[in-house]
């Protein structure tokens, strides 16, 4: 019987998930070091897309101490997050901890597991600390290693429309394949009809196509962001540099005359 890949993905979302990685990583706190592991691995917890780094508690150079309040807020982030979604609250079992390095104690930004397949290890928040790989800095959490993206030119006339007002409309966009989440298509800014959009101020890092800025459409939706910009960051995603993407979940598409419904993913 055929197995359709993304159906056996799917069926796995409720379990704790993990997958080795050869990369040696490590983690800072400003110019000290908090952890430096050739051990790690790629965690996702249960019911969550988006992954952790998690390393044996022998490769962490920090101290880990038993979270002094779990309800405490955490230190501000250096820069935007790296997904909707904090550290915590955590669905696999465990214990929450603080990091305790070069005498700063950040509350809350590890999680010590308590699965049997992966006793030792300790999980931690992306957006704490500075990350490398070898000796490389990477931006946001750990990329997917059962994911990728495509880019292509595309000749589909797209329009975007919200509440009957065109946004955007081109028969020369750049389509963005990714994984699971719906295809963007990326507009011009030439053919994007600014009158109607404003900045917001929120920022997000993604570590496959950088920092993404966003506008919101005033009047015409909920009050949300409807489209977003990465600027220059990683060279092979400069098909989409300073390219405008919509929201599919929060407007309404036509392609080549035909209306597309809204999908439904975490951003709804």
């Amino acid at each position: 019987m055929a197995v359709r890949i993304s159906q056996e993905l799917k069926r796995l979302l409720p379990q704790l998930r993990y997958e080795s990685t050869a990369k040696r990583l490590r983690a800072k706190l400003g110019d000290a070091l908090v952890l430096d592991s050739q051990r790690a691995v790629v965690l996702w917890e249960p019911d969550r897309y988006l992954p952790v780094h998690a390393v044996p508690a022998d490769d962490v150079v920090a101290r880990l101490e038993p979270d002094p309040s779990p309800d405490a807020v955490p230190p501000e982030r250096p820069g935007p997050p790296s997904s909707p979604f904090p550290f915590a609250p955590h669905t696999a079992d465990g214990e929450q901890l603080a990091v305790c390095v070069g005498g700063t104690l950040v509350p809350g930004a590890a999680f010590r597991l308590a699965d049997p397949d992966l006793a030792g290890y300790v999980a931690f928040d992306t957006d704490a600390f500075s990350w490398f790989e070898e000796e490389e800095p990477i931006l946001g959490h750990p990329r997917d290693p059962f994911s990728r993206i495509d880019v292509r030119a595309s000749k589909a006339h797209v329009r975007v429309l919200l509440g009957g007002v065109v946004l955007a409309d081109s028969a020369s966009t750049v389509r963005l394949f990714e994984g699971r989440l719906p295809p963007r298509s990326y507009f011009h800014p030439d053919d994007v009809r600014w009158e109607h959009l404003v900045p917001d101020p929120l920022r997000t890092v993604c570590p496959y196509k950088g920092v993404a800025k966003y506008w919101a459409a005033p009047g015409l939706g909920d009050g949300r962001p409807v489209a977003w910009s990465y600027g220059p960051y990683f060279p092979e995603m400069l098909q989409i540099q300073d390219r405008i993407a919509f929201f599919d979940e929060r407007v309404d598409v036509e392609v080549d005359g035909v209306v597309q419904g809204r999908p439904r993913t975490t951003w709804s």
